[in-house]
């Protein structure tokens, strides 16, 4: 019940005013009698779907628009989020490393687990950096084609390197 309360105001705080950070968006919600972690946070950031969007020269936190369509797929929200949001992929290991947005990085983590490609072994997601478990380097390199494909399909930059 509280988790509702939670998101609901979330919405309408995002509705009402520019929220650039977690911290902004969890002293928000205290202002409104909400106490929240900054893993609560997190979570609600990913369950709502928030995106960045740039809005008077800063990027804030977004509802995603959602239409009378169905709940995208995975990989459709997968390639929404890369399409909007600046990403940088690293290979480490037997890890791809992604770097987003401040605030972003769970979106794409959820979105990608959503997607449930065979060759990922899980995810996890700081503020701005996500991991990418592989369980061998055939994998890996398979999913960073597959993500650099749907970034640069994004920006129509097909032949830029990464």
């Amino acid at each position: 019940m509280m988790k509702q309360l939670r998101h609901g105001a979330i919405r309408d705080l995002l509705g009402r005013r520019n929220v650039r950070t977690q911290q902004e968006l969890a002293a928000a919600l205290r202002e409104r009698g909400f106490r929240a972690t900054q893993a609560t946070i997190s979570r609600d950031v990913a369950e709502l779907g928030l995106i960045k969007v740039h809005r008077n020269g800063a990027y804030v936190y977004a509802l995603p628009p959602r239409l009378a369509e169905p709940e995208p797929s995975g990989e459709e929200r997968l390639a929404r989020l890369l399409r909007d949001l600046p990403v940088d992929v690293r290979e480490a290991g037997l890890l791809l490393v992604v770097q987003t947005l401040s605030g972003s990085a769970h979106a794409i983590a959820s979105a990608l687990d959503r997607a449930r490609w065979p060759e990922v072994v899980g995810t996890i997601a700081g503020d701005d950096t996500l991991f990418v478990a592989f369980s061998d380097r055939s994998s890996l390199h398979r999913v960073r084609k597959r993500l650099l494909r749907l970034i640069d399909a994004s920006v129509g930059r097909a032949d830029t390197p990464r």
